[in-house]
């Protein structure tokens, strides 16, 4: 059983302890070359459904850059599928729906999750992944409403949310039912996930930053508060994440986030004016910096550190997720500079 002490843990708890933990969100996948010697044909869908498979991906990064956490590697779209919405993962394009959300009748499409039943295969790799890890906790994750909503409605990623944004505010009755059942799939699936052995949890609200915040009180953080508390009932550690969401940070706080996600367009230090010290913040290095070589990456590691001041309540993450192009070997020289220079006062 992963140690209570483990600094990802203590981090996320604003707990003393000794060294700035880092993981890196997407950290298995197509920056790897050993995810892409195994990784196989076809879609993710595919290798999430091989639990043996999914293991190996997930303790990938781990064997190469000695990060403080590993994350599932699963899909947020996972559940959905899985009750057989008619969900796929297109390469290059991700979430396709083959019949997209439209009326009140398509509610009756989005039935109950039965963890046990419809995704065994998740359930195992959890499983086989607390045997691995050893003392290095195993971060689950869902989907937020919001966005599982605005895949279902538009039918594919979108710009503009033109669809999910209509359905909002146009018909809020059906959109709030939508949004409920999709609360209730997120939460049987981080609770099954916790109930194997994942340390933490991490709801991503990927595209929240579409909205502004009035709207996200009122359209979209009851659905998300819902699954946070809901699974806050675990003791787990609860992280909330979104991309653009500089304006919501509070909200998303507020909405029962133990942990807030922060993305590269808000400096850590603003950040941590903004929702005081009694949250602990995750971020947020530019993936992008990655790309532009050791050296300048370093140095932008470096600025979030200062910028994060020591507080015990951070969590050194990119502002996003690892870019496919990123080199691995400036990856694992960013865990070494946060482990190395890292102060938590």
């Amino acid at each position: 059983m992963v140690s209570a002490d483990a600094p990802f843990l203590r981090a996320c708890r604003r707990e003393p302890h000794d060294r700035v933990p880092v993981w890196f969100m997407r950290q298995a996948g197509r920056a790897l070359p050993e995810y892409r010697a195994i990784r196989g044909p076809g879609s993710i869908i595919t290798a999430i459904r091989n639990p043996d498979l999914a293991t190996e991906i997930t303790l990938q990064p781990i064997r190469r850059y000695g990060t403080d956490a590993a994350v599932l590697y699963s899909d947020i779209v996972t559940p959905v599928e899985a009750i057989g919405f008619g969900v796929d993962i297109a390469p290059g394009v991700g979430p396709v729906v083959e019949r997209p959300f439209e009326s009140a009748a398509d509610l009756d499409r989005i039935r109950p999750l039965d963890p046990e039943a419809d995704t065994p295969f998740v359930l195992e790799t959890v499983r086989n992944l607390v045997r691995e890890l050893g003392d290095v906790p195993l971060i689950g994750f869902a989907g937020a409403p919001f966005t599982v909503a605005s895949y279902l409605v538009e039918g594919r990623p979108s710009r503009t949310y033109e669809k999910t944004k209509r359905l909002m505010y146009g018909d809020p009755d059906l959109w709030f039912a939508l949004l409920d059942r999709l609360a209730d799939l997120a939460l049987a699936s981080l609770h099954s996930q916790v109930g194997a052995g994942a340390s933490a949890v991490q709801l991503f609200d990927s595209w929240a930053g579409a909205l502004s915040p009035s709207d996200y009180r009122r359209y979209v953080m009851p659905a998300s508060k819902k699954v946070l508390d809901g699974i806050g009932t675990t003791g787990v550690p609860r992280v909330h994440f979104g991309v653009s969401t500089g304006e919501l940070l509070p909200l998303m706080h507020e909405a029962g986030a133990d942990v807030v996600g922060v993305d590269w367009r808000v400096d850590l230090d603003d950040a941590r004016a903004r929702l005081g010290d009694d949250v602990a913040l995750q971020g947020n290095l530019d993936p992008v910096a990655v790309l532009a070589g050791t050296e300048v990456a370093l140095d932008r590691a470096r600025d979030v550190l200062r910028r994060a001041d020591g507080h015990r309540g951070h969590i050194f993450n990119l502002g996003h997720g690892v870019l496919p192009d990123s080199d691995p070997d400036v990856l694992t020289r960013i865990v070494e500079l946060v482990h190395e220079e890292g102060r938590v006062r």
